[in-house]
Parts: structure tokens; sequence; C-alpha cells
């Protein structure tokens, strides 16, 4: 670094702005006389300031050593089995890099392991945790995401609805997403102890962002009806579906029909609010019911109608055109009464009966065979049916054979 000073004859000024004032004065006179006379020479001199030093020691930073890129595995290690590599790793007789495992891998590999430990210590069922003994690192590695407690919850839902990394991935933002919901439109319908009604939450907000009605408001409204886990949240979906006028019936229909079977559109509520649970209490057999109900019919203690516990239904009909038919006699203009199980609503049995709703039926429900629902692709019902009850008579002269369903 080098320092100037001029050497002049006269003193200067102790004021800043006088000084400013000599030196350009002074400028001005020295170019004036440079014009008429010879340059005179003044003495100048320079002292030089050396920069600070630099510290003995530096401060040396860590770098972390990255081997090359390469595509090949060590001789010592190609005749290895996963299994093999696993172990050498667990017992730290190796690196990740030789054993061709990238950063990504590894550290999907690190963080599944600890989310598996983690389903361990809360004692997850044994059979969720046998899912993920020969693979599934994916999916673990994506529910990290969601607390301990709900791990247990979001992988036995994974593996039930076979979900593969990507929808991993979605079922973990909405859990972790949804208590930030609070005061959205439909939150409080979700329950948020429940993945399934997590994840159809987020498909429900989805379903907002398109315009009504669309082709992609009614597909993301399916997929919310589908994971929904409790009737609420379903019946909350399914009156999404179509719009918020509940002007378009035919879109109601079809994403109805797709994945769940036919249901009834009005007498369907009627079904999902019934209550699934009473029973007597006391001495006197006081009736109990989890909920009040307007409607109630009284049904003598036969075997089909004890052995229903919980999820059985009463429903009627105006006459017995509802029922399969094979011949047309005059009973069936009679009212009858259906009782339906409502906790088996899967079409197993060709031979077994059904309740579910048809296009075109005044009733809006039915019950039909299962081969015939079958054959239509359905796989799902509103319950199955376990009794028809006719109208008490003195008479039993009339009674139905074998041969008269179709």
């Amino acid at each position: 670094m080098l320092s100037l000073s001029v050497n002049t004859l006269k003193s200067l000024s102790p004021s800043i702005h006088n000084h400013n004032k000599f030196l350009f004065s002074s400028f001005s006179y020295n170019l004036h006389q440079n014009l008429h006379k010879p340059s005179c020479i003044k003495p100048i001199s320079a002292s030089y300031i050396p920069a600070s030093t630099p510290p003995s020691n530096p401060q040396q930073l860590y770098q972390p050593f990255r081997p090359p890129p390469s595509t090949t595995l060590p001789s010592e290690y190609r005749s290895l089995d996963t299994n093999g590599r696993i172990g050498i790793l667990a017992n730290r007789l190796g690196l990740w890099k030789p054993l061709g495992y990238s950063a990504v891998e590894q550290n999907r590999l690190v963080v599944a392991a600890q989310v598996r430990d983690s389903l361990v210590k809360s004692n997850t069922d044994p059979e969720v945790l046998s899912a993920f003994d020969t693979g599934g690192a994916e999916l673990l590695y994506e529910i990290r995401l969601v607390s301990a407690t709900q791990r247990a919850a979001s992988a036995r839902f994974v593996i039930e609805n076979r979900l593969d990394a990507e929808g991993a991935q979605d079922l973990a933002r909405a859990m972790k997403d949804f208590p930030r919901r609070r005061g959205d439109k439909g939150w409080e319908s979700f329950d948020y102890n429940l993945p399934g009604d997590c994840l159809s939450f987020m498909y429900f907000r989805q379903s907002r962002e398109h315009k009504d009605p669309s082709e992609q408001r009614t597909a993301a409204l399916e997929l919310a009806l589908k994971v929904a886990g409790t009737e609420r949240s379903k019946r909350y979906n399914f009156e999404g579906i179509g719009g918020e006028n509940r002007g378009n019936r035919e879109a109601k229909k079809r994403a109805l029909k797709k994945g769940f079977g036919f249901r009834a559109e009005e007498r369907y509520r009627e079904i999902l609010e019934a209550p699934f649970e009473c029973r007597s209490e006391g001495e006197f057999g006081v009736v109990v019911s989890e909920k009040g109900w307007k409607r109630w019919v009284v049904l003598p203690g036969w075997e089909y109608v004890v052995g229903l516990g919980q999820g059985g239904v009463v429903v009627s009909f105006a006459d017995a055109r509802a029922l399969p038919w094979k011949v047309n006699r005059w009973y069936k203009e009679e009212s009858i009464l259906v009782v339906a199980n409502r906790g088996r609503k899967e079409v197993s049995a060709d031979d077994g009966f059904y309740l579910v709703e048809v296009d075109g039926s005044d009733w809006g429900l039915k019950v039909e065979r299962g081969s015939t629902l079958k054959g239509m692709g359905v796989n799902e019902s509103l319950g199955t049916v376990v009794l028809v009850v006719r109208p008490p008579k003195e008479k039993t002269e009339d009674q139905l054979a074998d041969d008269d369903w179709e």
C-alpha cells in the first residue's frame, strides 16, 4: 500500500472548507504557471505500508470425501447377494459406495429402517410389519412425515389399499396438512384419526379447484369417496358430487356406480344414518339406541334377526315388486319389509340377495341376486338381505315356494 504526501511552502488551514479552497486555487495557479513558465519540480516523499500478515495457522475447512462415480462393483462384492451386502453394512465391514448404493438409496434405506423401528416400538400389528420384511422401503420412507403415533395406522392403510410410493407420499402429506386446514369448508366432516379421511379431505379440497360441473371435479370427488373412512365423510363427498346445487344427477349416479355398486340418492342417506346398534337394558328391557330415529318396527326373535347384531336395518317397500320375482302373482302388490345387514356389503355369493339401487326404479332401492350384480360388475351393495317379511295374516295357504324366485 502506498501513501502520498505533497510538501508546500504555505501552512494549511485547519478548516476543511478553507483547505479544499486552497487546494483548488493552488492547482489553478500551478496550471497557469505551467502554461507560461517552465515546470518546477516539487519534492515528493513516499512510504510503503505492508498489508496485515495472514495468520500463521489458518483454519482448515472440512471437505467430505466424494469418490468418483462408478457403475461397477469391486470384485470382492460381485458374488454377494442383497442380504450379504446388507450384512456387511450392518456390521460396518464395508462402505455404501462400493456396494452399489447411491446417496439417495442410502438415505431411503436408513430412514425406512428408523420408521420400521418406530412401528415395532408402538406395538404395530405383526401382519403389517411382515409386509415390509421383503421390501417396501420406499413406502416407509414416505410416511416418515407423520408422527410416531400415526405411523401404525398409516402403514396399515398403505398395505390394505396397495398404495405405491406416490400414494404413500400423498397420504403422509394429507395427514400432516389436515390440522392446519381447520376452518376450511367441510373440515369438521372428516376424522383426523383416520388416514383415509385425511386423504379424502385432500381430494375434496382438490375438487374445489375445478369448476362445477366438470370431469376433473367429479374425478377428484370419486377418489375422495373411495378412500373415505367414515360414513359422515362419505356422505359429505356424496353430496358434493355433481355440484353445490345438487343439479347433476347423472354425474352422481356415474360416480356412485364406479367401484361402489348402486346406491340410492335419497334413501341412501336414510340407510347410512339409521342407528347401527340398539339394545335392551334393565329388568323391563327398555330399548336404548345410539341415536334418535323416527321410525321403528318390532319383529319376533327369529334366528336371523337375533343374529344380526350391529348394522341391521329394515327397509319398507309399498309393494313386493322390489323383489326378484319369477312369475307375476297377486302378492306382488302387498307391502313388505326387507331386513338387511349393513355390515356385510360385499357381493360374494351368487345365490345371495343384496339391497341395491337400480336406475329407473320407482323406490330407488331394490333386491337383486348376487349373480346378477356380478354380471353387471357390481362388487359392493348397501347390505346383504337376511330376511323378507310379509304382512301378518291368519291364513297361510299362500306361502311362497322355492321356484317362485328368479
